[in-house]
């Protein structure tokens, strides 16, 4: 059995920003202006309420700025919201089964404020995050099946070796933290369509420095807690049979130019993007009245459809994994932003008229690269005429490893989740400081919002 836990510490402890192949950096600024971006975009839903009143302390230690804001908080606070909220819409990056991005990146800033980390600090510490919640996560993909979230299940582990790096942990603290880190794991799928799922980033995002902070503190955890046979692997295999075997690739061979990083243009569940987009292509040049439609079947990763579960959502919650109203928005309203999925829209008569409309269909293939998907998708739309459109197969869109997405379509982005939160000009210095982010002196450096949280 590997030694798994000792080998990450090793790592952690070890890793270097002069260590880092340069072929990373555009991806990590990436990483950082979408979170950031996203967190802008979702500072006044609900869900953002609900903590600021139950959980995030405002007169208490005064360690980092909640969400870039005017309002400082304490740093585990101030993770736990910055990383509910990156997650509340569902639009931040995604990779390997979950959202590394707005579990790591929100508590790498919070720290960062507490110990004066440069810019090349922080970027050394989400490639470890990175590279860790890839290597365990490459030892058992199959979560969501069995009921698991797992950005609730990677993202403390990955966050506490984010955080370890940050305080320059020993191998030996190191090891501790991702012990400690594998004990707050934990996250439901039946939680999704809620606004508990954002709360599982923020959660993890929280419990991930905690347990680094603990660790430096002294606090002990099971040397072995990865891949002990009553460990984390095995208690989250479902059944399984995770690898607990394997040698430790970290530092050998990078993650995260081969697993890439992918970057959303709809504010919902991934697994709804490609036939959206394919649906649009299809009825380019078209002008379908709903009405018309007789049918739809979407054909897809098995795994896809045991997680795009609600096919007549009420609410916004619920529309971030419907099948049925990613085909919806295609065809009546045309695009899918943040405005698309409001509740009054999700419940308009003809969207949902049309739900019932849409069948997805599973299919067995699945993609190497992240086995919940498929390597394909197919939208085939019936018309009561009679006539059949057929997508084809859909591989990929805009914003997947395949076709990352330019600076500019990253910029747009930006400047529609900021549109609330800052003018334009001061957007684009925020996205412009967030794509050199390495070169940073601190993470004061990052201009404060004064227009969040002043009530």
């Amino acid at each position: 059995m590997v030694a798994l836990t000792a080998d990450i510490g090793r790592f952690l402890a070890d890793l270097r920003y002069e260590d880092l192949p340069s072929e990373l950096l555009p991806t990590v600024r990436d990483a950082f202006t979408d979170t950031v971006g996203v967190i802008m975009a979702g500072v006044d839903l609900p869900l953002s309420d609900v903590l600021r009143e139950t959980l995030v302390d405002l007169s208490g230690v005064q360690e980092a700025r909640a969400c870039l804001s005017a309002q400082k908080v304490d740093g585990p606070s101030a993770a736990l919201l910055a990383g509910a909220i990156a997650h509340a819409l569902d639009y931040g990056c995604q990779t390997a089964s979950g959202h590394p991005g707005g579990v790591i990146i929100p508590a790498i800033l919070a720290e960062a404020e507490l110990l004066g980390s440069t810019g090349e600090d922080m970027v050394t510490a989400f490639v470890a995050g990175y590279e860790v919640w890839c290597e365990v996560w490459r030892r058992n993909k199959y979560y969501h099946k069995a009921g698991w979230h797992p950005t609730a299940l990677l993202g403390p582990v990955a966050t506490a070796a984010a955080c370890s790096v940050l305080r320059k942990l020993s191998a030996e603290k190191a090891q501790m933290a991702i012990a400690i880190s594998a004990s707050h794991a934990g996250g439901l799928f039946s939680n999704f369509g809620s606004m508990t799922k954002g709360y599982h980033s923020g959660k993890a995002a929280r419990d991930g420095l905690i347990a680094a902070r603990l660790a430096d503190a002294g606090m002990t955890g099971g040397p072995d807690a990865l891949e002990n046979a009553q460990g984390y692997l095995t208690a989250f295999s479902s059944g399984g049979t995770p690898d607990r075997e394997s040698p430790c690739q970290l530092g050998k061979d990078w993650y995260l130019p081969r697993q890439k990083l992918q970057f959303k243009m709809h504010p919902s569940c991934f697994f709804s993007h490609r036939s959206f987009e394919g649906t649009l292509k299809m009825l380019e040049g078209r002008d379908i009245d709903p009405e018309d439609v007789e049918k739809v079947e979407v054909h897809m990763g098995r795994g896809q459809t045991t997680v795009l579960v609600h096919h007549q959502p009420k609410n916004m919650y619920q529309a971030q994994f419907s099948g049925p109203f990613g085909i919806a928005a295609a065809v009546i309203l045309k695009k899918f932003g943040p405005p698309e999925i409001k509740d009054e829209v999700v419940l308009r008569d003809d969207m949902q008229a049309f739900y019932p409309k849409v069948t997805l269909i599973p299919i067995d293939e699945e993609d190497p690269r992240d086995p919940v998907f498929s390597p394909t998708e197919r939208v085939v739309m019936t018309l009561k005429s009679g006539e059949v459109l057929d997508s084809g197969p859909i591989a990929t869109i805009p914003g997947y490893a395949a076709e990352p997405l330019t600076t500019e379509e990253l910029w747009g982005k930006f400047r529609d989740c900021t549109q609330f939160t800052h003018g334009e000009d001061e957007a684009r210095d925020l996205f412009d400081l967030l794509q050199r982010i390495e070169t940073l002196p601190s993470a004061d450096a990052l201009p404060t919002c004064t227009t969040i949280f002043n009530d």
